[in-house]
């Protein structure tokens, strides 16, 4: 071995991405104890999960995660969006999974996850979005059909 990294790129090449999604199980979902569920419902849909990792997040990590947020922070002027990201990341569990499956996983993916269009749900938790910065969101992206309810801590 002669310690020198490899040219950019070479380490990832023959990969094909259309086939590979690294999932994050978040703070929330690790301390209610979803992660087994949330990666049995990921492997029924058409997807193998092949890596699980548990680990303790670094603040960077949400602020690369969530860098879209930190760019437009002066959107959510009411937030201290940093702050908020590290209350929600820093030190606290997650799990990483690795999931390998056919062309359009990702789009699979997503569906098993989600709500189906043209509804969707848009969590505001923990304080980190404000029921008037999930208005002002859900107004800029147009979506027809979208409305807004906001739940209690218990979801009603």
């Amino acid at each position: 071995m002669t310690g020198r990294m490899p040219p950019s790129g070479t380490v990832v090449e023959g990969v094909d991405f259309h086939r590979w999604v690294v999932a994050l199980c978040k703070p929330d979902a690790v301390d209610r104890g979803l992660v087994d569920q949330v990666l049995e419902r990921i492997s029924g849909a058409y997807a193998t999960v092949v890596a699980r990792l548990d680990l303790t997040a670094q603040a960077w990590q949400a602020h690369v995660h969530y860098w879209d947020l930190l760019v437009n922070a002066d959107w959510f002027t009411d937030r201290d969006i940093p702050a908020c990201l590290d209350a929600e990341y820093a030190g606290r569990p997650v799990t990483v999974a690795l999931i390998h499956g056919a062309p359009g996983v990702h789009a699979r993916l997503r569906e098993a996850q989600s709500p189906p269009t043209p509804g969707f749900l848009l969590s505001a938790s923990r304080g980190l979005l404000s029921v008037e910065a999930v208005e002002q969101l859900v107004r800029a992206l147009e979506i027809p059909g979208v409305s807004v309810v906001e739940l209690n801590s218990e979801g009603v």
